[in-house]
């Protein structure tokens, strides 16, 4: 059953919506500053974590998150409802099966209209959770981009489609900001930025099969410029 008008579990102004709903999963579009799952950190409020509100508007026990997006990305974030269906979409991540686009607002402009980055990833221990490029022992990490024009942004921020073939902590963060172009409102790999802006990283595309049957779905949440 798709339902796209199924709102609720607001954050910072921001609200989670339920894109699809069946008897094998969620799909919602999660928002900003939202963790996918429980936050770690007691001080944190222990009910704004997207499963839980997603299970809660779905009137369904705590869906299990199939990947995860970092708390400060916004976008489509994918639920299991069963063991089945969660071990389905596992397999569909871990063979490649899964195609995931993602909206970012950088500062400047990349060297070209698209390209592709080859650059292997891993934990910076001097600065964590900060990931580096590592040449030595990083895992290979490779994401293709394109700019995208006509969006009226102001100068200086160049809206960019990222596609990971590889799924790296980090990843998208790290390559643009190695390109020189780190994302608007990334505070771990840009800039200091002003207080209250949001990082400008939203999931706005996949393409998956679904668990029961394979057959292919594909669902879109367009990045809104006006939060």
């Amino acid at each position: 059953m798709i339902d796209g008008g199924r709102e609720g579990g607001s954050l910072g102004g921001e609200r989670l919506r339920i894109l699809l709903l069946d008897d094998h999963l969620v799909v919602v579009d999660k928002p900003a500053g939202m963790p996918s799952v429980p936050a770690r950190n007691r001080s944190d409020p222990p009910d704004v974590a997207t499963v839980l509100a997603a299970g809660a508007m779905a009137g369904t026990p705590r869906p299990e998150a199939v990947h995860r997006l970092d708390r400060d990305t916004s976008g489509l974030l994918i639920l299991a409802r069963t063991a089945p269906a969660r071990a389905a979409l596992g397999r569909a991540f871990e063979e490649g099966g899964v195609e995931k686009v993602y909206r970012a607002l950088v500062l400047g402009r990349p060297p070209a209209p698209d390209g592709l980055i080859h650059l292997p990833l891993g934990p910076d221990p001097a600065a964590p959770p900060r990931q580096r490029v590592d040449p030595i022992v990083g895992r290979p990490a490779t994401t293709r981009w394109r700019t995208i024009g006509g969006l009226g942004l102001p100068a200086g921020v160049t809206a960019v489609d990222l596609m990971p073939v590889t799924g790296r902590s980090h990843q998208l963060r790290v390559h643009l900001a190695w390109l020189g172009c780190p994302i608007l409102g990334d505070r771990l790999y840009g800039p200091p930025a002003a207080d209250g802006l949001r990082l400008w990283l939203h999931a706005a595309q996949i393409v998956f099969p679904h668990p029961c049957g394979g057959h292919p779905v594909t669902l879109r949440a367009p990045l809104c410029l006006d939060r």
